[in-house]
């Protein structure tokens, strides 16, 4: 991962803007529709700059000061770079490169704001008011994130992709939305590579508890999994796996005992 993303509040702060044109209008607003508090290169209170036209010798100079700078077209001297976004307020998908294609970012927001749906950010806002009665519901965290997970899961009851979503959180929080306690789901990898994993094996990974996997499966493919999924090394399937979600990942090999 050759950077951090990161959301960063910016109403109110100042953020330095220098250049002109297209690129720099462009820029500034973007940083409007952030709320941020616009100023020039001399702003001594600033720590993020975005250098609109590129120019190494301001970029160097806000760099010498401790300023945080993304250099348009300029990525050696970038600090952070500008994703392309996908904006359901108050859901924001950053999508970026690390400066190797502007195009690739833009076609990739193209993609999904096809598929995502404009009440998308509706449904987040329900799951944030109605978070007292999800918390009554499911007073257990671990049962709690695997009835989130199901009901935002394809087919689910709030299903993230269905436009009506947002209104049915009541009724999920109503209904029996528990998932099974325990499971062990086995995922049999076809290779190493985490490109080749099959679109159920990745959204097993993404909600597992833990992920008991062999020895020679790869780093990249157990990185898939949530980060904060206990990874256990084994050679064999466990017979008591634990509460919740548990997978055991394979390579090639037989998932019998």
């Amino acid at each position: 991962m050759h950077s951090l993303p990161v959301f960063i509040r910016l109403t109110g702060r100042p953020v330095i803007l220098t250049g002109t044109g297209e690129a720099a209008d462009a820029k500034r607003r973007l940083l409007e529709r952030a709320g941020a508090r616009i100023v020039g290169e001399d702003d001594g209170e600033a720590r993020i700059a975005i250098v609109s036209d590129g120019d190494g010798a301001t970029a160097q100079r806000l760099r010498a000061r401790g300023v945080l700078v993304n250099a348009t077209d300029n990525p050696d001297l970038c600090d952070f770079t500008l994703p392309a976004i996908v904006d359901r307020d108050p859901v924001l998908i950053a999508i970026g490169t690390g400066g190797a294609s502007a195009g690739l970012a833009k076609a990739l927001r193209q993609r999904f704001e096809a598929m995502l749906p404009a009440r998308l950010g509706a449904l987040a806002t329900a799951l944030f008011d109605a978070r007292t009665a999800i918390r009554a519901r499911w007073p257990d965290a671990a049962a709690r994130r695997r009835a989130i997970d199901a009901g935002l899961a394809p087919g689910g009851a709030i299903d993230l992709l269905r436009a009506e979503a947002a209104d049915g959180v009541p009724r999920w929080i109503a209904g029996q939305g528990d998932m099974e306690a325990t499971r062990l789901e086995p995922i049999r990898l076809a290779s190493n590579d985490p490109d080749d994993l099959t679109l159920r094996a990745a959204r097993l990974l993404g909600e597992a508890d833990r992920v008991y996997h062999q020895p020679v499966v790869s780093a990249a493919v157990l990185d898939r999994a949530r980060a904060d999924a206990v990874r256990i090394m084994v050679d064999m399937p466990p017979a008591d796996p634990g509460e919740g979600l548990s997978l055991w990942v394979t390579l090639g090999l037989s998932l019998s005992r």
